[in-house]
C-alpha cells in the first residue's frame, strides 16, 4: 500500500533548479534509502515533505491526500504522524533527557505524568538508553545525542518516519546502534525514508533505494537489483561498497 507519493514535484530556490519533475512513491513498512551527491537536494525533499519548504509545484500525496498546500495549521496534525529526525538530534541543552522527551507530550497529549513516565522509559528501552532519564545532552556522546533526537521524533507514534542523514559522524558502534533501532522500528510497522552518504548503511537496512540524479528520481530498485545493476549512475555510487 502507497503510504506517500510526490508526483512531478519542482522547487527552486533563485535561479537554481533543485528538483525538476521529481516523482517517488513510498510503501507501508518499508525503508526507502534516497541517495544524492551533495547539493542534490536530498533534505530539501525531506523537509518538502512536511512543508518546512514549499515547492513550486507538484503534489505530494500523504494517504491520498494533498498536503503540499496545507496552511501551518493544517500541517500540525501531519506532523504527527511524519517525523523528522534531525541530523544533530537538535535537543534542548537546559533541558534534561526526560524533559527533551517530555516536551511533544505535554504539547500534543493529554497524558498523566504517570503515563508520560512510562512513555519515555519505554522510549529509552528502545533506543538502549535506559536510566538516562536526568542527564543533560551535554552529557551524551554525539551517537547517543542522536539516538535521543529519534526517541523524541517517534514518540507520538508516527507512521512515517524521515531519518535525515543519521549516521553522518558517528562511529561504527553508533551507527550499527542506530541501524538496529531503524530495523526495530521497521517490525514495528513504521515506514522509513532515509537520507544517507552512508551506503553500506543504506544497504543494510533498506528495503529499496532510490537515486536522485539531474534534479529527478534516475531509479528506484530492490537493494538486491541495485547492487548487481549494471546501470553506470547506480555503479558510481555503490562502487566499492559493497562487500
Amino acid at each position: 500500500m502507497t503510504i506517500l507519493e510526490v508526483q512531478n514535484i519542482r522547487k527552486k530556490f533563485g535561479e537554481k533548479t533543485v528538483h525538476d519533475g521529481l516523482n517517488l512513491s513510498v510503501q507501508q513498512g518499508e525503508i526507502l534509502s534516497l541517495f544524492g551527491g551533495s547539493g542534490t537536494g536530498k533534505s530539501v525533499f525531506l523537509r518538502s515533505l512536511i512543508g518546512l519548504e514549499r515547492v513550486d509545484s507538484g503534489s505530494i500525496l500523504y494517504r491520498g491526500k494533498q498536503i503540499q498546500n496545507l496552511t501551518e495549521t493544517e500541517l500540525f496534525e501531519i506532523r504527527k504522524n511524519i517525523a523528522y529526525v534531525f541530523q544533530n538530534g537538535a535537543l534542548f541543552d537546559s533541558m534534561t533527557v526526560a524533559e527533551n522527551l517530555a516536551y511533544p507530550l505535554i504539547e500534543h497529549t493529554n497524558l498523566s505524568d504517570n503515563e508520560m513516565r512510562e512513555k519515555i522509559d519505554s522510549m529509552l528501552s528502545l533506543i538502549g538508553l535506559e536510566g538516562s532519564q536526568t542527564l543533560l545532552p551535554a552529557s551524551l556522546s554525539g551517537g547517543m545525542q542522536k539516538r535521543v533526537g529519534l526517541a523524541r521524533s517517534i514518540i507520538l507514534e508516527p507512521e512515517l518516519i524521515l531519518y535525515d542523514e543519521p549516521t553522518a559522524g558517528l562511529d561504527p558502534q553508533n551507527t550499527k546502534n542506530l541501524l538496529e533501532i531503524m530495523a526495530k522500528l521497521r517490525k514495528m510497522g513504521k515506514t522509513g525514508i532515509f537520507v544517507t552518504h552512508d551506503i553500506p548503511a543504506a544497504l543494510e537496512v533498506s528495503d529499496r533505494i532510490a537515486i536522485l540524479n539531474n534534479r529527478r528520481i534516475h531509479i528506484v530498485e530492490s537493494v538486491e537489483n541495485i547492487k548487481k545493476s549494471t546501470d553506470p549512475v547506480v555503479k558510481a555510487f555503490i562502487e566499492g561498497s559493497v562487500g
